[in-house]
């Protein structure tokens, strides 16, 4: 199917909250209590799932929901009370850093050889896990930049200039053929999975969810917009060694010319972002408005806190020689179907 289908369907619930969500979108019934989000378990499949589906109404929404919904008040309460979860546990549970330059310089530092799932992937990988790690990161890939784009209005000078000059460049520089999204539904293709946008959102851990809702959380808060530059430092600067083992893995298990190019692509593109990114944006973000450093460090120390949830999810699963999915591939084969 075209990665660039509008609508994606609904998927099925993972708990109460995430029950009452989809209910409310479909017209069928109400929304939890807003108070009900502080029980739930912050990094958790139902409140994690809940907190995307209201994320969503703001990219393509989903087939059989108002559009209307995207600015619907008590959906937009109870999404408040969900992220106000989250970020409570996020700023409970991250390590912190004492300033932004120890913050950078921890990104620059390679993990211990092995230990992460790009050096796994390229060492050992087999091709099904190619693929299923191919399929979870599809649900931020195939709108990869999007929420990052959110940051733009609320910068200013040399930092707008500089987050601007590389989104264009993850927009594929004006050619549509080379939008970062287009190259990774084309890395897809090759890996024989379904491109269809959302089609992998049923089968996606909670642990990649709350990798993609972070960056939708930062990026739709003025206030969060030092922390979501933090997150786009800690993307651009770590891409590049990692993409570069990404890339050795697709070539060593023959996963085919533009599995293997979406990585080279990210090599080269995020050398030259990482330095636009230090010098640039967060500089310039920085003279304009100095009391965000301790934002920035946040959003770098909180993404790399769910990236190693993440990892350590994988890891555990490929090891254990089981699927990291909650919906295995081999399940998936057909076609998508109509909601």
């Amino acid at each position: 199917m075209d990665h660039d289908r509008r609508e994606p369907c609904l998927p099925p619930a993972r708990g109460p909250l995430s029950a009452a969500v989809t209910a409310y979108l479909l017209g069928t019934g109400p929304l939890p209590r807003a108070e009900e989000a502080d029980g739930a378990a912050a990094y958790g499949d139902d409140l994690q799932l809940a907190l995307y589906l209201c994320y969503e109404l703001h990219y393509r929404g989903f087939a059989g929901v108002a559009a209307r919904r995207e600015w619907d008040p008590d959906l937009l309460r109870v999404r408040a009370a969900l992220e106000r979860r989250f970020l409570t546990a996020l700023r409970a549970d991250t390590p912190g850093h004492d300033g932004l330059d120890d913050a950078l310089a921890d990104l620059l530092v390679e993990p211990v050889q092995g230990a992460g799932v790009s050096h796994y992937l390229r060492d050992e990988g087999e091709l099904w896990q190619l693929r299923e790690y191919a399929a979870q990161r599809s649900l931020y890939h195939l709108k990869e930049a999007d929420p990052h784009a959110w940051v733009l209005p609320r910068l200013r000078g040399r930092a707008k200039a500089a987050m601007a000059a590389v989104e264009f460049d993850e927009y594929g520089g004006g050619r549509a053929a080379r939008v970062h999204a287009r190259l990774f539904a084309d890395l897809m293709t090759d890996l024989g999975l379904d491109t269809a946008y959302g089609r992998y959102l049923d089968a996606a851990s909670a642990e990649v969810l709350a990798t993609v809702n972070l960056m939708s959380l930062f990026g739709l808060h003025r206030e969060t917009r030092g922390a979501l530059v933090g997150h786009f430092a800690a993307v651009e600067i770590t891409s590049s060694p990692g993409s570069r083992r990404l890339a050795e893995a697709m070539r060593r298990t023959g996963a085919g010319p533009a599995a293997e190019f979406f990585y080279d692509e990210h090599v080269e593109a995020d050398a030259v972002h990482e330095q636009v990114v230090r010098h640039e944006v967060i500089a310039g973000l920085l003279e304009e408005e100095p009391h965000l450093a301790a934002d920035v460090a946040f959003g770098i120390d909180a993404t790399g806190y769910l990236e190693d949830r993440l990892g350590d999810r994988l890891l555990a699963d490929w090891r254990a020689g089981r699927s990291s999915l909650r919906v295995p591939l081999d399940a998936q084969t057909a076609p998508a179907p109509a909601c």
